[in-house]
């Protein structure tokens, strides 16, 4: 890998597209540290200063993927999560509306279509995720997770109110052209990039947390058990199970097509990290509820809120045994469900059979549909339980660790790192060997 980046900024032009990114990502991380307007960054730090921990906040989650500017109300502070929403959103709703099927099957031109609908629904969400934010910053304690934080906002006028939801939408615009600039004119996979950015930024702050709070062995422990767990995970992330698909000969004219052999590729995990986004989703969901529902009075709050806060809450909460078994169950269920919607054995045994392509022992049509049903339900099953254990790692750290910062390797974080490191290079490596064989024709 790192041979690979050594020959990269030997290259004229792929250094040119790496120092692009690195600077495009520079200036994502910048706009994630400018305060929105309307937002005193003095009082926005105390409040940070005030929480125990960022994981008890409800937006926690999102936070994670804003690279902390969520907290800080920066103009990033949304930061990719409505395009990706969006995105997942789309995916799924091509199984539903036959327009969007049609338009996945037209090739490129469908492709760019499918796209500009994803930016629409981006900017829609931005929208509304942007207003259900300003809604929280108006009353920060449920925000920050402290009852000591009162306000952040000096004027929460209408017109103030307005503004900050302008400028947080056109800052995911500005995020999602960002992204684009990159995949056209950088090394490509802007946006996962961006999102790569945004989770490694939390790195150095979590690890010098354990550092200076459990001191230099734990440090190490932590460091080692890390370098492991992304072993692991690598591991995982390159297994294949490679179903055989041998193609008949074919007269065409007096041309003979056909008789080649290939495979079809079938990850352990298909469904990358998007379970453990429904999943976390999902259990933030009765928490937002109960933090509109209990009162500032301090009066006692109705027993389902006081029931939510105890079992489903965040911080210690999240390592009960009832919100680990949800949130496990929920990972699995979404893990089955998000395989089936993208992979649908039919069309593709339909797809082999009308090019004439077969399993070999596996008659075509309807037996092949069945028998890739077979192997992706035996994949997806140790596949699920993978990414539950995965999920769990950070919840069991904090408890064992007892340490008032989150743990850095596990969950949805360590699973982006590794899975968008691995594209990375494998984007390097093969714009690197496309250069070499320009460079033997020339």
């Amino acid at each position: 890998m790192l041979s690979a980046f050594a020959r990269a900024f030997r290259t004229p032009d792929l250094r040119k597209k790496i120092l692009f990114t690195l600077a495009i990502m520079a200036l994502f991380r910048l706009g994630s540290h400018i305060p929105a307007p309307g937002i005193d960054y003095t009082l926005v730090e105390a409040c940070q200063a005030a929480a125990t921990q960022g994981a008890t906040t409800a937006l926690g989650f999102a936070n994670l993927f804003s690279g902390g500017a969520l907290l800080q109300l920066s103009i990033f502070a949304l930061g990719i999560m409505p395009y990706i929403t969006a995105a997942i959103i789309v995916q799924l709703l091509t199984v539903v509306i036959p327009r969007f099927e049609a338009l996945k099957k037209e090739g490129q031109s469908g492709q760019a279509k499918m796209t500009q609908y994803t930016r629409y629904l981006t900017i829609g969400l931005a929208v509304l995720q942007s207003s259900t934010l300003v809604t929280f910053a108006r009353n920060p304690s449920s925000l920050f997770g402290t009852q000591s934080c009162t306000t952040v906002m000096p004027d929460d006028g209408t017109a103030t109110i307005l503004i900050m939801v302008l400028t947080m939408t056109a800052g995911t615009g500005l995020i999602m052209w960002l992204g684009e600039q990159i995949t056209e004119r950088g090394i490509g996979n802007g946006m996962s990039l961006l999102i790569f950015t945004a989770i490694a930024a939390g790195f150095p702050a979590s690890l010098g947390a354990i550092w200076t709070e459990k001191g230099w062995t734990t440090f190490a422990l932590v460091i080692a058990i890390g370098l492991v767990i992304m072993t692991m995970v690598v591991f995982v992330e390159q297994s294949q199970r490679r179903i055989p698909v041998q193609y008949a000969k074919r007269m065409i004219g007096r041309r003979q097509y056909g008789g080649t052999s290939t495979y079809i590729p079938l990850k352990l995990n298909m469904a990358n990290v998007i379970p453990i986004i429904f999943a976390s989703s999902i259990l933030t969901l009765p928490t937002l509820i109960a933090g509109f529902n209990r009162p500032n009075d301090g009066s006692v709050p109705p027993d389902w809120v006081t029931w939510i806060d105890t079992y489903l809450g965040f911080g210690t909460n999240q390592t009960h045994w009832i919100y680990m078994l949800l949130y496990v169950a929920l990972i699995i269920f979404f893990t089955f469900f998000y395989v089936s919607v993208t992979f649908d054995p039919v069309d593709v045994a339909e797809n082999m059979k009308k090019y004439g392509g077969f399993i070999p022992g596996i008659r075509a049509g309807r037996p092949t549909a069945e028998y890739l049903s077979y192997v992706i339900t035996r994949i997806t099953t140790p596949g699920a339980i993978y990414l539950a254990g995965l999920a769990l790692i950070p919840l069991i750290a904090f408890n064992l660790l007892n340490t008032s910062t989150d743990f850095p390797f596990g969950g949805a974080s360590i699973l982006i790192i590794v899975g968008v490191g691995l594209q990375t290079v494998k984007q390097i490596e093969s714009q690197l060997q496309q250069h070499d064989y320009e460079g033997f024709l020339r």
